[in-house]
């Protein structure tokens, strides 16, 4: 029976002829949009097709499958056939300059408008204060001056011909006017005046308050004639300055006269220039203040237009992907200056999110990250939902409060992609009320792919293209069939592929290092072994160190001779990034009374969940097979020993049942064989997970002591598909050095174990005598009586 369980060399990995292999030359240009994700593929194309609101797409699969890269070359295919997105810029707005204007404009006009405006500032630094130097305008002003002069000089001279008959005269210096004391027609100085007798000092002073008085009447209406020139030179000015801007911007006008905003914008900034430049570039105001730099770059400040996004009319609709989803990359933000200890801003420093440069086309967010920042998830549910873009102060909810501005809303048409793992869907699903609205599209990829002719060539194909898109040295072919090999075996299925192609690039790249280091000119097989084989290596230090220990005795494992109660199952650890195999000793006792079957690791609280109730199982199945005529009254304890972390899994429920009928019958059980699997209550032993890594570790444990032929590791039947073996394994079961064996009954187990028979019931439900059933149904069948005596004398004590 044992040769019909074993497993032939042929069904330890998959098997591909290389003849039947594509040469490379018919695989270039073969390219799959999606590997083997066709279920995937078909959601995207709907999502991105469906335009109404609420059909975003989450991308649903685990890290390490190529996501990312896989959606951006499928997106890229629909983005360049739609139209580039229009162009968004903000400009001053002169009524609250607290609320800056969005201006839209058609794709690939934004930065020419900028160009514009700055040609604009150029000419208008030309222009001025040059237009007020004109000798017409000159003239203009001078006129105007002289008006109000001669109106002035009038007044004057009516003071003057009053004081003259009042023997006074009147003296001018420059806006000054003083009235002097005259004697034969001549101007007394204060010497002179101070000899004069009192009374004729009197009557000057007196002539002198009615001058005045009479000056003050006189000229009563100066400040209006001053307020009229003053008014009419800035007529002139304002019509001079409107003459020679209207030149200037009939030509934006005519240019951008199909785009409303900028109409808009234009007529703004015609009205906000007068004043700039009365204040700034007038030859009179300000004299030597601001030199040519300067009002450059005061009207830039005030007048360029801050483009925050705009792209190519060829280029197609924009694809992003923001790697650090906080609120300021995803919505904006606005960034301030000191001035003298003072922040300030304008509208020039709002800088685009990755929501403003996605607008139009498609935005990729990691969701695990999105979630990961305060305020970032409602805010992006809030922008999708309103389908408009508002940068705002995320945290004035909490009461931090700063001046700042609040720029016009930008409309958003986004489609957003959310790629996360299969718990943070399933989490947004169960939390948020609002996440099924928003997220209607689900592309699910699997984990692995199945290995079908299609699948096959794409994935040589994506190999061979990694290698020349990355500059590696080209891909033999059995160098490609290591590599779906290792594939297979990641996937732990002869007929599926991982869906972590990622895995399988980096072999390419760590590979070419050794072909580098080899000089040679191609990627071989050989090359590819030698880069999986450093990979282990450099994980391997802890699988190093446990298999020592095992080797020195520090960790029991017999790996020949039969002992009773004793069997080697087989583990595998998980750290960090790298798994391996390991066996362990599981033992087992029995003894008389009725407290079950004890788990040790569970008492210990170590055993988990699945663990635990792999070990009840033990306990239905001892019930239906042995324990139909008579109660099952038993006390046994497993443990599996040195083992001083958490357990978990139901894979050892097979050795534990298999070391505890050995505990019974005390039959031994060989040592030199490793048993790995789960059970039901009928005794149908089930697959389980890490096959490959559990052979691997129990056979290089016997291979370090020494290949004998007797040693062998029995797994479920089920996990036949699995076996994706490495070559000094196989190489050692051809030879006859070690053998698998794939059972799927208990019964088969023990006799493999125990070398006799298990026996199969009658109809009556004995077992034969002699057979390992039998000798468990007898021994239970002896303790339950023993446990009924020893109740019915403690009732009698009683």
């Amino acid at each position: 029976m044992a040769d019909k369980l074993k497993l032939p060399v042929s069904a330890l990995k998959i098997n591909i002829n290389l003849n039947d292999f594509i040469e490379s030359s018919e695989i270039a240009g073969n390219e799959q949009p999606i590997l083997g994700q066709s279920r995937a593929c078909s959601a995207l194309t709907f999502g991105v097709a469906m335009q109404s609101p609420g059909y975003n797409i989450f991308v649903m699969g685990e890290p390490g499958t190529g996501r990312l890269s896989m959606i951006t070359d499928h997106l890229s295919k629909h983005a360049d056939q739609q139209e580039a997105p229009m162009s968004y810029a903000y400009v001053e707005n002169f009524r609250n300059q607290r609320e800056p204007v969005a201006i839209q404009l058609p794709a690939g006009q934004g930065h020419e408008f900028s160009q514009s405006i700055e040609k604009l500032m150029d000419n208008l630094l030309a222009t001025f204060p040059a237009a007020f130097e004109n000798p017409a305008y000159q003239q203009k002003k001078a006129a105007i001056e002289r008006r109000f002069n001669q109106r002035y000089n009038q007044a004057i001279d009516l003071v003057d011909e009053k004081a003259r008959s009042l023997n006074v005269a009147l003296y001018r210096d420059s806006e000054a006017i003083t009235f002097l004391p005259l004697r034969d027609n001549k101007v007394l100085e204060d010497d002179q005046f101070t000899l004069l007798p009192q009374p004729e000092r009197d009557e000057f002073h007196k002539r002198t308050g009615q001058l005045e008085e009479y000056l003050s009447d006189v000229l009563l209406e100066l400040p209006q004639w001053r307020r009229t020139m003053v008014e009419e030179i800035k007529r002139l000015d304002k019509e001079t300055i409107e003459h020679d801007i209207d030149p200037l911007l009939s030509e934006l006008n005519h240019h951008y006269q199909n785009i409303d905003d900028v109409i808009s914008y234009l007529d703004e900034l015609k009205k906000d220039l007068s004043a700039t430049i009365s204040d700034f570039l007038m030859p009179t105001r300000n004299p030597n203040q601001f030199d040519l730099t300067a009002k450059r770059s005061l009207l830039s400040e005030q007048y360029m237009p801050n483009v925050l996004v705009d792209y190519q009319p060829d280029n197609g609709a924009p694809i992003v992907y923001e790697p650090h989803p906080t609120y300021q990359n995803l919505f904006g933000r606005i960034e301030y200056l000191s001035d003298q200890g003072t922040l300030i801003t304008s509208y020039r420093r709002i800088c685009a999110g990755s929501l403003h440069k996605a607008n139009g086309g498609y935005l990729i967010l990691d969701a695990e990250k999105l979630l990961t920042y305060p305020f970032v998830w409602e805010g992006l549910k809030r922008a999708l939902k309103s389908a408009r873009i508002e940068i705002e102060t995320p945290y004035s909810e909490l009461g931090v409060n700063t001046m700042t501005l609040k720029p016009e809303v930008i409309p958003l048409n986004v489609k957003v992609i959310l790629v996360g793992s299969r718990d943070i869907y399933y989490l947004l699903e169960d939390l948020d009320d609002e996440f099924n609205e928003m997220f209607r599209v689900l592309a699910d990829f699997d984990d692995h792919i199945r290995l079908n002719e299609e699948n096959f060539t794409g994935f040589a194909d994506l190999m061979m293209r990694q290698a020349r898109d990355s500059g590696a040295k080209p891909l033999t072919r059995a160098a490609i069939l290591r590599l779906i090999e290792h594939s297979c075996r990641l996937a732990e299925h002869q007929k599926r592929l991982s869906a972590k192609v990622n895995d399988s690039l980096e072999i390419i790249g760590e590979a070419n290092l050794m072909a580098g280091q080899n000089n040679q000119p191609q990627i071989d097989k050989a090359e590819v072994e030698m880069a999986l084989a450093a990979r282990e290596s450099r994980n391997g230090r802890i699988a190093e160190e446990i298999l020592e220990e095992m080797l020195d005795g520090t960790i029991l494992i017999d790996t020949e001779g039969e002992v009773i109660g004793k069997v080697n199952g087989l583990t595998v650890l998980e750290i960090g990034g790298s798994s391996f195999g390991a066996p362990a000793r599981i033992t087992a006792t029995v003894y008389p009374g009725s407290r079950g079957i004890v788990d040790i690791e569970r008492e210990a609280e170590l055993g988990q969940a699945i663990h635990t109730k792999g070990v009840m199982i033990l306990t239905g199945y001892l019930g239906h097979c042995y324990a139909q005529q008579f109660p099952l009254a038993i006390s046994a304890s497993i443990a599996m020993e040195q083992s001083y972390g958490h357990i978990d899994g139901d894979s050892a429920s097979l050795a534990e049942l298999c070391c505890l009928v050995s505990a019974l019958t005390r039959l031994p059980i060989q040592q030199g064989i490793a048993i790995t699997g789960s059970i039901n209550q009928y005794g149908e032993v089930q697959a389980i997970g890490g096959v490959n890594e559990k052979i691997e570790g129990f056979f290089s444990l016997c291979q370090a002591r020494g290949l004998t032929g007797q040693q062998a590791v029995i797994i479920p039947k089920s996990n036949r598909r699995n076996l994706m073996l490495k070559q000094e394994v196989i190489e050692a079961v051809e030879q006859g050095l070690f053998a698998i064996y794939a059972v799927s009954s208990v019964n088969q187990t023990l006799e493999l174990l125990m070398d006799k028979s298990a026996g199969e019931a009658d109809q009556q439900g004995e077992y034969p005598e002699g057979s390992i059933n039998r000798l468990v149904v007898d021994r239970l069948k002896e303790v339950s009586e023993m446990s009924e005596e020893d109740e019915k004398e403690e009732s009698e004590a009683e």
